[in-house]
């Protein structure tokens, strides 16, 4: 993680009162925008092979908010009004080879696109998110705060992505590489999706979802010490499981349930080549 004295420069501004902020501290919070818009810095990042939360990160993303005055943003024909330390980003589309088509996409200063991303409308990156080079971010989509998506990962129309910025020490949701999401499937909670794994069209997943593993014959939940993960490569769809009770068993009820069908194969991956051809 580069950029230490600036992270601990945020740390000691997010512990002052708000009348004890200035225009130096201004300046600070925008080096700390730029170095997040690069990539420099991230929420949270693997280390050893376990995913990592950088709370400076989520404090700067918060002292944001705290800085920011209201103010409304001319220059378009839609009114809005937002804090401004939160503008729309200008893009290096470009420098990056971003292709971001007409029709309402929106992504908020703080957040980084990588190379060769490709955001169709509307779709929206919210401050402190980490998108990778190569990904599709469809119709419809939202990446929230601080969530973590890796390289040519394919969200479809319709995906959520939460965003977590607090409790701090939460790790947000992380999407790791070759992942395909399908459309309006939602991804909630701090939930990790390990890389080359595929969430069928209308998953809800969040931290209290168990996630049944007929190949492997597991059950998967998060616990107090960490997330829900995916496994590599799984492919996940919706399902139910019978509710406990004598009325739910009387009146046939179920609950909610996400169920690895399989393994990803040469035939799922035909299946999630999609960004190969929009390029």
């Amino acid at each position: 993680m580069m950029h230490t004295d600036l992270l601990n420069e945020i740390e000691r501004l997010f512990n002052l009162d708000k009348s004890e902020l200035n225009s130096e501290s201004r300046s600070t919070f925008e080096r700390f925008l730029s170095a997040v818009e690069k990539g420099e810095i991230r929420a949270a990042e693997k280390k050893n092979g376990k995913w990592v939360v950088n709370a400076a990160v989520k404090k700067g993303v918060l002292l944001g908010f705290r800085l920011g005055t209201l103010v409304q943003f001319e220059g378009s024909p839609v009114m809005f009004s937002d804090k401004d330390t939160y503008p729309t980003q200008k893009l290096p589309l470009i420098e990056r080879n971003i292709r971001v088509v007409p029709g309402g996409n929106s992504v908020r200063r703080g957040a980084y696109i990588g190379n060769n991303v490709v955001m169709m409308p509307p779709a929206f990156v919210n401050a402190g998110a980490y998108v990778g080079d190569g990904t599709v971010i469809d119709s419809h989509a939202l990446v929230g705060s601080c969530a973590q998506i890796g390289t040519h990962v394919h969200i479809s129309a319709g995906v959520q992505i939460g965003g977590v910025l607090e409790p701090i020490g939460l790790q947000p949701v992380v999407i790791e590489d070759n992942v395909m999401i399908g459309g309006n499937s939602g991804i909630y909670e701090g939930v990790q999706v390990s890389k080359e794994a595929v969430i069928a069209a209308g998953c809800i997943v969040t931290a209290s979802t168990p996630v049944f593993d007929l190949v492997k014959e597991q059950v998967y939940r998060s616990t107090p010490d960490s997330p829900l993960v995916i496994p590599e490569r799984a492919v996940v769809i919706p399902g139910s499981r019978p509710a406990k009770g004598e009325f739910a068993k009387a009146n046939g009820l179920q609950m909610a349930a996400l169920i690895i069908i399989k393994y990803r194969d040469d035939s799922t991956d035909q299946r999630t080549a999609l960004e190969d051809l929009l390029r």
